[in-house]
């Protein structure tokens, strides 16, 4: 079962969007230098389709996109969520952060308007680097996804 422990409202995580971002517990990636070890254990509140309806009538007239911060430890269970924004709050965007190298095949990847995956390595810097292993795609209208990680990156 996915768990949250806190949401934030932020502007920087997705380009051109505001977006709820949702931190899921119980992450199995463990990235050495992680900024959030409190995430790694099995704690927080159930994270379903209640809490989905709940954050839209909370924050649904100040976003335009849910992000899912981690649930590499069910990412079925991130996928049907995904599903579950488009078919029921259409107008939003939905995000998945993952740790992972790749998404994993039994999650259907157009159903995220945003994948940003790659785990946190501390010498390689984070996704505003030029040098980060992290990448970070927006699905295109014909379902094609685009590198956009380059928009991170500060211009001189």
């Amino acid at each position: 079962m996915l768990k949250y422990v806190n949401t934030s409202v932020v502007f920087q995580e997705i380009p051109d969007e505001v977006t709820l971002a949702i931190n899921i517990s119980n992450c199995p990636c463990h990235c050495p230098g992680c900024h959030s070890h409190y995430l790694w254990d099995d704690i927080g509140l159930p994270l379903d389709t209640n809490a989905i309806d709940a954050f839209v009538s909370e924050y649904g007239t100040d976003i335009t996109c849910i992000a899912f911060m981690g649930g590499d430890a069910d990412p079925k269970g991130v996928n049907l969520l995904a599903q579950y924004i488009h078919e029921c709050h259409p107008e939003f965007k939905v995000a998945w952060y993952s740790g992972r190298i790749r998404i994993p095949s039994i999650v259907n990847k157009t159903d995220f308007d945003y994948i940003k995956i790659g785990p946190f390595i501390r010498h390689l810097g984070p996704l505003n680097k030029p040098t980060t292993n992290q990448r970070m795609y927006r699905r295109n209208s014909d379902n094609t996804f685009e590198d956009i990680t380059s928009r991170f990156w500060r211009k001189n």
